[in-house]
């Protein structure tokens, strides 16, 4: 029993999928101590299209990418994957040839459906990615959360309102609210900032359009769980002091 558990750790079971059929699903049992280029010359077979013109992504039960098989001589067992994720092969059109010489294999959306082979029928019968109702409603309920707090914590905030901002990776910073609402940029609700120092991106304007006025670099815009407000008097900073 020990050695059957020992061996058994040796192999991964593998879902592969292909983007140059969408309807191609099938699923096998490889060893982890193959390389990445061992792996492609198998998926050949497979698929249908040359190891050289391959890139594979992995995806994980919840359909999310977990990582990409980009290095040739690493073995496969070497990347994060486990039993019943899926590799997606891409085959690059530059080294596969001229897709239009290619007969294109179609089907209608009605008979793709239909389909047990298939990424989709996968998915539903395991009831994975989009398919998990439980997991997909738990997401958006999640997502409407941190919306009405975003909005919430958005609307407690003025204009000229002292305040800190702290953004992951840099030191906190002290500044004046100068913009509230939503942006061209970007969805969701933006915190419009003038430093007190010369540590912004900006000048209160993002790609052609103006949200507020302040000296060049001085301007920035970040998320409302980002920005503190306080009373944060503007520190003297004595630029001339010799040291």
């Amino acid at each position: 029993m020990d050695s059957l558990a020992i061996n058994s750790s040796n192999f991964i079971n593998i879902v592969i999928t292909s983007a140059l059929n969408e309807a191609y699903f099938v699923e096998r049992r490889f060893k982890k101590d193959i390389t990445i280029q061992e792996f492609k010359d198998k998926l050949e077979l497979l698929v249908g299209c040359q190891s050289k013109a391959m890139k594979l992504e992995v995806y994980n039960k919840n359909d999310d990418v977990v990582c990409k098989l980009n290095e040739n001589d690493r073995a496969l067992g070497s990347y994060p994957i486990q039993d019943g994720m899926r590799i997606h092969v891409i085959g690059d059109s530059e080294t596969t040839g001229d897709p239009s010489n290619v007969e294109k294999f179609e089907l209608s959306e009605e008979e793709y459906s239909k389909r047990s082979d298939t990424v989709k029928a996968f998915l539903k019968e395991h009831k994975l990615g989009k398919y998990n109702e439980e997991e997909t409603a738990k997401k958006e309920n999640e997502k409407r959360l941190e919306q009405e707090r975003e909005e919430h914590l958005a609307k407690s905030m003025k204009i000229n309102d002292r305040c800190e901002v702290s953004v992951s990776g840099n030191p906190k910073r002290r500044a004046t609210v100068r913009y509230v609402g939503h942006t061209d940029f970007k969805k969701g609700w933006w915190i419009g900032v003038e430093y007190d120092e010369p540590f912004g991106k900006n000048d209160g304007s993002v790609a052609g359009k103006r949200y507020f006025e302040c000296p060049d670099k001085y301007g920035g815009f970040v998320r409302p769980n980002c920005v503190v407000i306080g009373d944060f008097p503007q520190e003297d900073f004595d630029l001339d002091e010799e040291f």
